[in-house]
């Protein structure tokens, strides 16, 4: 590495051509007079001698680090891919990094600091002023710091940063005369005032407030002075903020503004680690099951100015199109800014490509940049830069976030480049993305006819249509009801997180495709449009304007997050193009690039995975559905759901309203052909492929009317009279359906609706086994708790299959078991094993009967749960894998001790949920079902779970 020492100033290449290969050459960043750091207040600093021994700052600079890419518990990711960007050579400003065991005994200590922190910061912040030549606080050749988090996995925008630490009244005049650029200086003053007073002093968490009072000052006097943009204030107007922003943090706080440098930095520190804990990053890490006591790292670098005037720029660029996946640089820039500017959205910025013509050698150098870090890495990377006058720096990189769409793309193309393996690109997929994939695309008819009101720049694709809302709270309470909201904003900050989630898509005036709004969105699978500008968004008045038009809030939107496209009112939706090849057959799979990415993993997803993935389906539509997504057979059919079509219900309510066995037996001969039809489809679309049918389950009162009209008409169609009907639905009726008359219950009180289902299940079999298909029947009896109940229902089912083989001179292939579902069948399942052949976890009314709880809960307790930890997630979204897990880990070792080959399964709804399929595959259960558009994410996480247990 060379050690030749450059000017500022200089704008060769740090790259050379050496036989015949582009090679990365380091230099000294920058370069002054060393001159020693000034004595000042002594920093009070809360420090404990536990963890002395231990090294917890890292320092990064001058192609030599202490960290490197396998640190990143300890270093976090940000500090990580630092480290080993410096250890490559890549131009990455020196600095150090805090390791997150701080963070968490920071935490753990009542905000006290290990004692020998100080001194490892102290060796480290010198470290760094020695490699670029200035000093904090200097009074010749002053440094600035930037000071940013950088959890594990990467939470962006959801913690603290501040830039331009280290300036004060004093630097300032400094940097001024350095620079010849007062403008500069006052303006890296002013921003940095901005940041911490917000971030360190609380100036804007004071006083509960929503909105920022640095920007109340900012925009009144840009009405003073005349202007409308931040870059078009003068030296004296900056002068001016400055002044005012020193009285505010003074008024709100109560405390001074500190001019000592060190004291700064110890304020920004401890800001950025109590960060961690803030509402923003705590919802995120809930959302994407981060674990809270990960802790962040703190990452201190020598600042590098994208707004040192016309030479300058920062930008944020992926190596990939993080929308679509396509192998082409992405990303946007800003002439003449600081980072933040660009990622906060409040300018809209130039696309990456256009900086090939403004800065021809520095995108040359970017480009050699994108190739490096791709390779090193083996992803595609989301990187930050900074260009100082003409000089690159490289100020983070990552992997980056991606939609479904694009992780299916990236991932099957780089095991095309031998970048990576067909293992490390199924694992690298996150299971739950392939739902973006699956998501609706606009209806082209009805997309020709909406209105077209505005276009911005496409962050999130797909299509969502939802009710405008101007404020994150607004949207989460719209939601909340089950209605579609559209979140609209001039521009997104991390404090609208909640909002976010809460809705179908979101749509700011502002902001690029690297803004916030876009990041979050891609991770969420969010549908989104930045930088649409044409439109006047007005948060007094909740409109939104165009030359055309004027929105209200509640008024429909549409967004078209592949076109960048905003229509008024709400689009028609049709399917994405792989149901199109699939499941409507409209699209021939040739034509699709999507369809070809998603398959090839498919393939590659069978060959590793252990764990079967099932449908759950009802109709043979439903059926061939889940086949033709990969279902290797049904795991539940619900019986029930069939007597709802057409006449069925008709007969179905007889039934129940039945006064004998003889009047119910009549009834249940009109629903056997309706039945027997169903199963006949179901067992075809199979195609020999297993099928689990469930007995009927619900209480009966759910199949009879409960408004007046309905029950009169249904008592005429009868021929009874009405009061008898209202007396017997009061006595069916169940307060709890959970619990009373149902499952199996049922079928002990009244046997003939067993065997009539038992007669339907078995005659289909032997009509499709006389066509030639293979029939594999599993029938399971719902809601077992002892194992006398489940003996006679068992025998009666064989008693069935008996008399139909004999009937039809046939034979069947059929096994018969039960649903786990309730705590008590857990408990004794060595009993119960002891007569079935296989055992299903039906997981959702396991939930639910071992905690006291239900999916309604969600909408009353369950968050506040969540919120408070007392619960780590939604029970009925991922297995409450310590109580409910339990359960079934009891459930699992009785069952096989008393019948080693016992087949076991899962069909509740947790069955297409990525860190349910995993847990089912470590208690090493057969299979799990879903619904069918599920499926194609069961099966990756099934592989990735194989994968990962090697």
């Amino acid at each position: 590495m060379s050690k030749k020492t450059v000017t500022k100033n200089s704008a060769e290449s740090f790259f050379t051509r050496a036989d015949g290969e582009r090679k990365l050459r380091a230099e000294r960043l920058l370069v002054g007079k060393a001159t020693p750091l000034p004595t000042g207040p002594t920093v009070s600093l809360r420090t404990s001698s536990k963890l002395g021994g231990r090294k917890y700052v890292f320092s990064f600079g001058d192609g030599k680090a202490d960290g490197n890419g396998s640190l990143r518990a300890s270093l976090g990711g940000k500090g990580a891919n630092l480290a080993e960007m410096t250890r490559i050579g890549l131009p990455v400003p020196p600095g150090f990094t805090i390791s997150t065991e701080v963070c968490t005994y920071y935490y753990k200590h009542g905000y006290v600091y290990p004692r020998a922190l100080e001194s490892q910061l102290r060796a480290a912040l010198s470290k760094t002023e020695k490699s670029v030549g200035k000093r904090l606080g200097d009074a010749e050749s002053p440094l600035l710091l930037s000071v940013r988090s950088g959890a594990r996995d990467s939470m962006p925008g959801m913690m603290d940063t501040i830039l331009n630490l280290g300036i004060n009244d004093e630097t300032v005049e400094v940097i001024a005369a350095k620079t010849g650029s007062p403008r500069f200086a006052w303006d890296a003053y002013r921003r940095f005032l901005q940041m911490y007073g917000d971030v360190v002093m609380g100036v804007q968490r004071h006083m509960g407030e929503h909105h920022d009072p640095f920007e109340e000052v900012i925009n009144a006097l840009k009405q003073e002075v005349g202007i409308e943009k931040d870059d078009e204030f003068s030296v004296r107007d900056l002068k001016k903020l400055v002044a005012s922003f020193k009285a505010l943090i003074e008024e709100r706080s109560g405390k001074s503004f500190p001019q000592e440098p060190l004291e700064q930095l110890w304020g920004a520190i401890s800001a950025v680690f109590r960060s961690w804990q803030n509402d923003r990053a705590t919802v995120y890490r809930r959302k994407y099951g981060i674990p809270h006591e990960w802790g962040t790292a703190v990452n201190v670098q020598a600042m590098v100015f994208g707004n040192m005037g016309e030479t300058s720029a920062t930008g944020v660029v992926f190596t990939r199109n993080p929308a679509t996946g396509e192998e082409a640089f992405y990303g946007e820039y800003l002439i003449n800014a600081q980072g933040e500017d660009v990622v906060a959205g409040v300018r809209t910025p130039q696309p990456v490509s256009q900086l090939q013509k403004e800065m021809p050698t520095t995108y040359r150098q970017l480009l050699a940049v994108r190739h490096i870090l791709e390779k090193h890495f083996r992803d595609m990377q989301d990187l930050e830069f900074t260009i100082e006058e003409n000089r690159l720096y490289i100020l983070q990189t990552r992997s980056g976030k991606r939609t479904g769409t694009a992780a299916v793309r990236i991932a099957a193309e780089m095991v095309k480049e031998r970048l990576i393996t067909k293992e490390e690109a199924l694992l690298r997929i996150p299971a739950d993305s392939l739902s973006h994939v699956l998501a609706p695309i606009f209806d082209p008819a009805s997309k020709e006819k909406a209105q077209l009101i505005a276009t911005g720049l496409p962050a999130g694709p797909g299509a969502a249509s939802g009710h405008i809302f101007f404020q994150a709270e607004d949207a989460v309470t719209f939601s909340q009801k089950g209605e579609k909201a559209l979140l609209v904003r001039v521009e997104t900050s991390p404090e609208d997180l909640r909002g976010m989630i809460a809705a179908e898509g979101i749509l700011t005036a502002r902001g690029g495709v690297s803004s916030h709004a876009a990041l979050v969105a891609r991770q969420m699978g969010k549908v989104c449009v930045c930088g649409a500008c044409m439109l006047r968004i007005d948060y007094r008045t909740k409109t939104i304007a165009t030359g055309k038009i004027t929105l209200r809030e509640g008024d429909f939107i549409s967004i078209d997050g592949t076109t960048g496209e905003v229509f008024a009112g709400e689009v028609r939706t049709s399917p994405s193009e792989v149901v199109q090849v699939l499941v409507n057959r409209t699209l021939e799979p040739s034509r699709s690039k999507i369809y070809k990415n998603f398959a090839l993993l498919m393939g590659w997803a069978n060959k590793y995975s252990k764990l079967r993935i099932r449908a759950n389906a009802d109709t043979p539509e439903q059926v061939a559905n889940a086949i033709a997504f990969g279902a290797q057979g049904v795991g539940l059919c619900r019986t029930e759901h069939m007597f709802f079509e057409g006449n069925r219900i008709d007969a179905m309510r007889e039934m129940v309203l039945a006064a004998s066995p003889e009047e119910r037996r009549t009834a249940l001969e009109k629903l056997l052909p309706y039945q027997r039809e169903d199963f006949v489809g179901i067992f075809r679309a199979l195609r020999g492929l297993p099928a689990t049918i469930r007995l009927l389950d619900p209480p009966l009162h759910e199949f009879l009317p409960h408004d007046s009209l309905q029950q009169k008409s249904l008592a005429d169609s009868l021929n009874i009279p009405v009061e008898t009907l209202i007396k017997r639905v009061q006595e069916l009726h169940e307060f709890n359906p959970m619990l009373g008359l149902r499952g199996c219950r049922l079928g002990m009180v009244y046997p003939e609706i067993s065997e009539m289902q038992a007669c339907a299940v078995f005659e289909a079999a032997a009509l499709v086994q006389k066509e030639g298909i293979k029939v594999h029947l599993e029938i399971m009896v719902p809601l077992v708790g002892f194992s006398k109940e489940f003996k006679i229902q068992k025998d009666l089912v064989q008693q069935v299959a008996k008399d139909v083989a004999r009937r039809l001179q046939t034979k069947f292939n059929y096994l018969i078991g039960t649903m786990i579902e309730v705590p008590r069948a857990a408990l004794i399942a060595s009993a119960i094993a002891g007569e079935a052949d296989f055992f299903s976890f039906g997981t959702n009314d396991l939930t639910q009967t071992s905690l006291g709880m239900s999916r309604d809960d969600a909408g009353s307790f369950l968050p506040a749960y969540m919120e408070r930890e007392i619960l780590p997630g939604n029970p009925f979204a991922s297995i409450d894998q310590e109580g409910v897990g339990r359960l079934m880990e009891i459930a699992i070792e009785g069952a096989r001790r008393t019948h080693p080959g016992i087949k076991l399964g899962v069909c509740g709804e947790h069955g297409g949920d990525p860190n349910s399929v995993r847990y089912c595959y470590h208690l090493g259960l057969t299979y799990v079902s879903c619904s069918p558009f599920r499926v194609p994410i069961a099966r990756i996480a099934a592989a990735q779970a194989a994968l990962g247990a090697r």
